[in-house]
C-alpha cells in the first residue's frame, strides 16, 4: 500500500491539464473500513494537501456524525476522489474530475483494502462511475433510492455549500437518509 500511495502521489499523467500542477490527494490504509469516493480536491485542499479540509468536508463529517480524529484515521476511512488533483475552474464552479484517475488508480487501491465494509459515493461523478446503468435518471432520484445500492454502497449528494438550495428543496434527505447513513457508519466503527 505504501508503494501504491507513493506512486499515486507522484502521478503526473494529466499534468498538462492542471492549472495548479499535479498534487494528488488521497488517504488510505490496508485496514480502512469505509471508503469515501468524492469528486476532486478544490483549491483549499490543493493548498493544504489534506482531503476534505474545507467547508464541504466539515458538512460531510456532520452528515457522518464523526469527529475530525475519526474521519482522518486511515484505518477507519479511506478518502479517494474520482480525480486526485484540482482540475481547475469552470463557468459554475470547479471543472469535473480528470477522467484518467479512477481507471488508473481506484481498483489497485480497493484491492489493497480487504477490510472495507462500505463505499460511500459522493456526487454524480462517483455514482456514474460505480453504479453505471443501475443509477436513476437524476442524482436526486439516486439518493432518494439509496437503499437500492446497499449494503455495499451508500449514495450522497456533494456536501458543498453550493448545494444549499438542493438541501432546502429536498428536506427528506436530512430527515430520512442522514439518520440511516449515521447508523450504518456507527455500526461499522463500533465493530472495528
Amino acid at each position: 500500500m505504501d508503494q501504491l500511495l507513493s506512486e499515486i502521489r507522484n502521478c503526473s499523467v494529466c499534468k498538462a491539464h492542471l492549472p495548479l500542477g499535479p498534487r494528488p490527494i488521497v488517504s488510505a490504509h490496508p485496514e480502512s473500513r469505509i471508503v469515501l469516493i468524492g469528486q476532486a480536491p478544490g483549491t483549499k485542499v490543493h493548498q493544504t494537501g489534506v482531503p476534505w479540509d474545507d467547508p464541504s468536508g466539515k458538512q460531510l463529517r456532520k452528515w457522518l456524525n464523526v469527529t475530525d480524529e475519526q474521519f482522518y484515521d486511515e484505518k477507519l476511512f479511506a478518502l479517494i476522489p474520482m480525480g486526485f488533483c484540482y482540475p481547475g475552474k469552470g463557468k459554475s464552479g470547479d471543472l469535473p474530475p480528470r477522467v484518467e484517475c479512477a481507471p488508473l488508480w481506484h481498483q489497485p487501491l480497493l484491492n489493497q483494502m480487504p477490510q472495507l465494509k462500505l463505499t460511500i459515493l459522493i456526487g454524480q461523478y462517483a455514482q456514474n462511475h460505480y453504479l453505471g446503468d443501475t443509477r436513476k435518471k437524476t442524482l436526486t432520484e439516486t439518493v432518494k433510492n439509496h437503499q437500492d445500492y446497499g449494503p455495499d454502497f451508500f449514495v450522497l449528494p456533494h456536501p458543498s455549500p453550493r448545494n444549499r438550495f438542493w438541501l432546502s428543496k429536498n428536506p427528506w434527505f436530512e430527515e430520512e437518509v442522514i439518520p440511516q447513513l449515521q447508523k450504518a457508519v456507527s455500526s461499522i466503527l463500533k465493530n472495528q
